[in-house]
């Protein structure tokens, strides 16, 4: 079970810090938004105006506050959430669940090299023609991109010391950014009144098919930027806990509206100035502000922005780690760099994070240029996230109330979705062919290891038991030197006592390994995070022992730890025989030597006759991937042991019958 974590003031500054950079970053580019899609400041209306602000009202109530706080907040696995801790608890629903998962996961970690990318550019394109004191800063967009690549290397930097410092760090900072954000709304809301009947829903529904919207449903694109960072909110889940999150929202919530309205009564005020005539696009946000103030929102708008990257790259963090122990994405280095088990930190995701955003900086060069791109991948994670809730609200009611939740979602999201393809053309094709990329490496590791263990199933498994008898005398037989004390396979054993071929010819059949105990470990992935239990069966002898070890998904796998353990409890038990080594530097130890043996296996052999053309290059590339990716003895944390890697093949055949005729044999002997 995972510790609950309990709710106090430093942990709900944490969750301000983690959770909530991204969603409430959006006041700084939405209304932008929203004014360049009206063509010119001038083209705004008050019913245009109060009808956006009512979308944004309405989109944070309906995705953000039901759906993620209220609805997918539920669904938490042990308090781990994201679309792969939901995915883990419907999966026994259906085979098909995994599509889904896989889309959605790919469109969040793509959605997360954006996220830093367009919020850090944003902000740091508001220092243009500032004055600090002495320092003036030009207006080139050069410098703009030289400090936010300075920034984001910072900001991916400091990732190995773990969300926890971060989050104490980031937490004061953007507590102090809500608070100026809702009294800056505040401060000008009571200019006009007015702005307040975008409560009404009825305004968001008239302003999508009013004439003065001229972009119409495409709208929803620029508004849909107001609540990205709810899927991150679900994500960070686990790193802050939910009460922290149940708590923290209606506060975030009020202020994100409070300035929004703020914006949207400023824009009532000013929009027909003769000094915005002719203007395309402006931001509100730094508009409202006077001079004095100006510099004091460019500082905390940075901060924010820098925190608002966080929330994506510790969800990143956390969906990469469960779509591991899911078999979604191959074995990478994970560290925890914290007391917090939930806290993690992946090198590898870090720096492809980190190159992916930097480029996107300096291929579209400009916020307004990112902004086009913004939002898509992330409108397809809600979807997928909104079909594996529907099977989640199943579990718990009827099917009929789940589908007509899922339903009423889905048709909102979808509606998104096709607004914002409008942003394709203009930079979204970049979001989508990175999570394209990212979905094609999921695919060819999940689907090409499903394809080769079907395969292997039907001629490559074969009895344990059947070679019990073999193994028994081998270890006994003294013409062959001792090899090891315990020999630890790590592989599957499956029901029947069925493993791969493989082992047992490692074992019998390249060089006789004789040992005194034989070990067949299973590692499984469960789906409750914190779980640590095994399982022994002896198969009826002393010597040949079969292990399943059952971890939670957010465990480290040190085998040789488990492995120990388990030895000693089985001497306890008078189940094996003592090990007590004759040579030892460690005082009172009772388990002898280890090898641990893995099998790396390789796609010759492949039986071309048998295996469709595609499903052969999804095994080859599972195969490639899981060769080339962390290597499993630093996975399984044997980075110390003696470890002994062997290569064979994928397919093991019987030597096929070769029909030579003796033609002449010379020199025999009479």
């Amino acid at each position: 079970m995972t510790p609950k974590k309990k709710v106090t003031l430093a942990g709900l500054l944490i969750t301000l810090g983690i959770v909530y950079g991204d969603i409430g970053t959006s006041p700084l580019y939405v209304m932008n938004a929203v004014i360049a899609d009206a063509g010119s400041v001038h083209a705004l209306s008050p019913e245009y105006i109060i009808g956006s602000i009512s979308l944004i009202f309405w989109t944070l109530m309906l995705l953000t506050t039901i759906k993620y706080v209220i609805l997918a907040m539920r669904a938490d696995n042990n308090g781990e959430g994201g679309i792969f801790a939901l995915y883990a608890l419907v999966r026994k629903r259906g085979a098909w669940l995994a599509t889904p998962a896989l889309i959605g996961g790919a469109a969040l970690l793509a959605d997360g090299t954006l996220t830093p990318a367009v919020t850090v550019t944003s902000a740091v394109e508001g220092l243009k023609n500032q004055t600090f004191g002495p320092f003036q800063f030009s207006g080139s967009q050069m410098v703009v991109l030289v400090i936010t690549t300075v920034v984001l290397l910072a900001l991916f930097l400091i990732q190995r010391f773990g969300t926890a410092k971060i989050g104490n760090a980031f937490g004061p900072i953007m507590l102090v950014w809500f608070g100026f954000l809702g009294v800056v709304g505040l401060m000008h809301l009571g200019s006009h009144l007015e702005i307040l009947k975008a409560l009404s829903p009825a305004y968001a529904v008239k302003i999508l098919f009013s004439p003065a919207n001229k972009v119409g449903i495409f709208l929803l694109g620029s508004i849909f930027l107001a609540t990205t960072g709810a899927e991150a909110l679900y994500s960070d889940m686990g790193h802050v806990g939910k009460f922290n999150i149940y708590l923290t929202w209606p506060f975030v919530y009020a202020m994100l509206m409070l300035n929004y309205f703020g914006q949207g009564a400023w824009l009532l005020n000013h929009y027909q100035d003769a000094a915005y005539a002719g203007v395309e696009t402006l931001n509100p946000f730094y508009e409202m502000l006077g001079s004095g103030l100006r510099p004091v929102a460019i500082l905390l708008a940075t901060m924010a922005a820098i925190i608002a990257s966080q929330a994506l790259i510790t969800g990143s963090y956390t969906l990469v780690h469960e779509a591991i122990s899911l078999k979604f994405l191959p074995r990478m280095a994970i560290t925890h760099p914290s007391s917090h088990r939930s806290q993690i930190y992946i090198a590898g995701i870090n720096w492809f994070l980190c190159l992916v955003t930097l480029s996107v900086v300096w291929f579209f060069r400009t916020s307004k240029a990112m902004e086009a791109a913004y939002g898509l991948a992330i409108t397809v994670t809600m979807l997928m996230t909104t079909l594996l809730l529907f099977e989640f609200l199943s579990l718990h009611g009827s099917r009929l109330r789940a589908g007509l939740v899922a339903g009423f979602f889905g048709v909102i999201e979808s509606i998104f979705l096709l607004a914002s393809l409008t942003k394709f053309l203009h930079g979204g094709y970049i979001t989508l062919v990175i999570m394209l990329l990212i979905l094609a490496l999921m695919v060819v590791w999940y689907f090409g290891n499903k394809i080769r263990e079907r395969y292997q199933d039907q001629s490559e498994y074969v009895t344990l038991t059947d070679y019990i008898g073999q193994l028994g005398h081998l270890a006994q037989d003294e013409r062959i030197p001792l090899y090891t004390t315990n020999l630890v396979y790590l592989t599957k054993v499956k029901p029947g006592y069925r493993v791969k071929r493989t082992t047992l010819y490692s074992i019998l059949d390249k060089q006789p390994k004789r040992a005194n105990v034989y070990w067949f470990v299973t590692m499984n992935e469960t789906d409750q995070p914190y779980e640590m239990r095994y399982t022994v069966d002896m198969m009826k002898t002393r010597n040949v022992i079969s292990v399943q070890i059952y971890l939670g998904f957010r465990c480290s796998q040190h085998v040789n730890v488990y492995i120990r353990k388990i030895i000693n409890d089985l001497m306890v038990a008078k189940a094996i025989d003592p090990q007590t080594p004759q040579y030892t530097t460690v005082h009172d130890r009772t388990v002898g030597d280890f090898k641990f043996v893995i099998i790396r296996e390789r796609s010759q052999g492949m039986p071309t006759e048998t295996i469709p053309a595609l499903q052969r290059h999804l095994i080859g590339g599972r195969l490639w991937l899981q060769n080339v990716t962390t290597s499993p003895a630093n996975w399984y944390g044997l980075a110390f042991s003696d470890v002994v890697e062997e290569t064979v093949p994928l397919f093991i055949h019987q030597p096929r019958p070769v029909f030579f005729t003796a033609h002449e044999i010379l020199n025999q002997k009479k």
